[in-house]
């Protein structure tokens, strides 16, 4: 977005990326954008006020005032200018992740719709980075989000869609002479790929396998540049007018892990591009006097982890944002205790973790329990249902190593070393919950939230059912994120701090490059995306006016 918002203001830009793919993060996610009071359709009763008072009942953290509002206040017109380059987007129906607080509302995420790859051109439709087997249908065909869940929770008709959705791809019969990639960019591919096409049209540059080794700064202190290096090979680029960094966290950086996180966790724990996101920018920009904020903070979501099945010695880690939450499941601490609602919001349930380690020592991992009914229709991270893979189909080495399976309660216990009768305890209270939809100790399903992840067949709580029929399963959850919350600290103008909160000359940060505006909490879908672009904007906005007023002056 800040190479896009400044070659379309006239400035020469290049982006340099250090892998071998472009897109980042973004491009494997689910790509939504939380834009609050962004008025797409047409006044729908959000406003700027209605978005700081949600924000102010879910924030719990001091955060930068003036920043927070620059973000509400230039969203809805990075989003603006986004549609205005031909980039479409469209609002979803997704809830505020705390729709029991004032101003939430359920349409603040917005997604771009399935974009076409090839047109990047052959040369960069393979090279874009592509989205996890998670988020493709046999770790192959392209879905979008509407697909997915209708997949996800075999509504009505999903066979058609899967059906659809195969066919698709195989008919594209001069793609598949290019690449076995589905042509079809869905989800943070989509977001990424559009918005690439843009850049690409105004003719910005971009070097992949490029590093950032250093900073270049001048006898006055200003940023002039980089020196980078590719394949070993050291040169300095020069910038004319500012080095916007918006390289990722780092939470592959297990020092920088350790230093900052209250419990540390694992890197292989996190979700992001392997090895991807090791904070070298954060890094190099510390050494020239910035400061950080929020750093304790990770846009945290739960994980499981599995051998490839074509590579066994390798591992996977998958998703668990909602599986979670599901009905005929409970998620207990190593004491056999329930410390969360399971349908939560995943970073909600990341802080859960957290604070029960914190408390008791027994959390992360922590265990998800669910019967034969969650097996045959749900996913456990990268366990499928039996309808994709059936129990003859798991590996051998997953079975009471990775996914554990007993035919009693009790059983289940012994093997993956839990209290029976703590969990049975809890199973018991689970399927009282069940039968009256109520409760009484998490609130699980009984927000608007929880209830658009749960099964509607499961009454009368679409989060809440029995856990009752035999075998029962059990898999290890981690604390995975999606990225760190923190990072270089900022100002409104999304200008670097130094260590004074004076602006470094030239350097600016976005994404989780810097500081989230919203300290400790994760306020709806898509609230990672939408400051990261809204702060690139912000970026390139202060970089052309600074450029035009050099140049009038020069």
């Amino acid at each position: 977005m800040a190479a896009l918002r400044a070659a379309d203001q006239g400035l020469k830009v290049l982006i340099i990326e250090k892998a071998q793919k472009f897109g980042g993060t973004s491009a494997t996610s689910g790509g939504v954008m939380w834009i609050p009071n962004h008025q797409l359709d047409g006044d729908k009763g959000d406003s700027r006020e209605s978005a700081l008072a949600y924000l102010d009942a879910t924030i719990g953290v001091p955060v930068n005032r003036e920043r927070l509002e620059t973000f509400v206040d230039e969203a809805p017109k990075m989003l603006k200018f986004l549609e205005s380059t031909g980039v479409q987007v469209m609002a979803a129906a997704w809830p505020d992740y705390f729709p029991d607080r004032a101003g939430a509302r359920a349409d603040r995420s917005i997604v771009v719709p399935t974009f076409d790859g090839r047109h990047l051109g052959d040369d960069r439709y393979a090279l874009m980075r592509e989205q996890y087997n998670r988020f493709k249908l046999f770790g192959r065909y392209a879905m979008d989000l509407t697909e997915t869940f209708t997949l996800m929770m075999q509504s009505k008709g999903w066979r058609g869609t899967a059906a659809k959705i195969i066919g698709r791809y195989w008919l594209d019969r001069s793609t598949r002479k290019v690449s076995h990639r589905d042509r079809r960019f869905t989800q943070g591919a989509a977001l990424m790929g559009a918005t690439y096409e843009q850049v690409f049209k105004r003719g910005g540059e971009l070097r992949l396998e490029t590093k950032l080794e250093r900073l270049l700064v001048d006898e006055g202190g200003q940023v002039t540049g980089v020196e980078v290096s590719k394949f070993g090979r050291k040169y300095e680029i020069g910038a004319r007018y500012g080095v916007v960094l918006a390289a990722g966290g780092f939470e592959w950086n297990q020092e920088l892990r350790d230093r900052f996180y209250p419990i540390p966790g694992l890197t292989r724990h996190s979700s992001t591009p392997e090895d991807g996101n090791r904070g070298e920018a954060l890094i190099e920009a510390e050494k020239i006097g910035a400061s950080t904020e929020h750093t304790e903070q990770g846009w945290w979501i739960p994980t499981m982890t599995l051998p490839m099945p074509s590579a066994s010695n390798f591992h996977e880690i998958h998703q668990a944002a909602f599986d979670v939450g599901r009905p005929w499941s409970v998620v207990v601490n190593r004491n056999g205790v329930r410390f969360v609602d399971e349908a939560c919001g995943y970073d909600q349930f990341g802080q859960a973790m957290v604070r029960d380690h914190l408390a008791t020592g027994a959390n992360m991992p922590c265990w998800l329990i669910f019967d034969s009914k969650f097996r045959k229709k749900f996913s456990a991270g990268g366990l499928m249902p039996t309808v994709h893979t059936p129990e003859h189909k798991v590996p051998a080495d997953w079975w009471d190593h990775y996914v554990f399976r007993a035919d009693t309660i009790e059983e289940l216990c012994r093997k993956v070393s839990l209290p029976a009768d703590q969990v049975q305890k809890v199973v018991a209270n689970m399927n009282e919950y069940a039968k009256t939809g109520i409760d009484p100790e998490f609130g699980r399903g009984m927000n608007p939230y929880d209830q658009m992840f749960g099964d509607p067949t499961s009454t009368p709580n679409p989060n809440i059912g029995p856990i009752d029929t035999a075998p029962y399963y059990a898999v290890p959850i981690n604390n995975g994120d999606l990225g760190t919350k923190g990072g270089l600290r900022c100002d409104e103008r999304a200008r670097v701090l130094d260590q004074q909160g004076n602006p470094i000359a030239g350097l600016y940060a976005a994404g989780n490059n810097s500081g989230t505006p919203f300290g400790d909490t994760y306020p709806g879908a898509g609230a990672t995306i939408g400051p990261a672009m809204t702060f690139g904007y912000v970026a390139a906005n202060d970089i052309a006016e600074r450029s035009a007023n050099q140049r009038a002056g020069a």
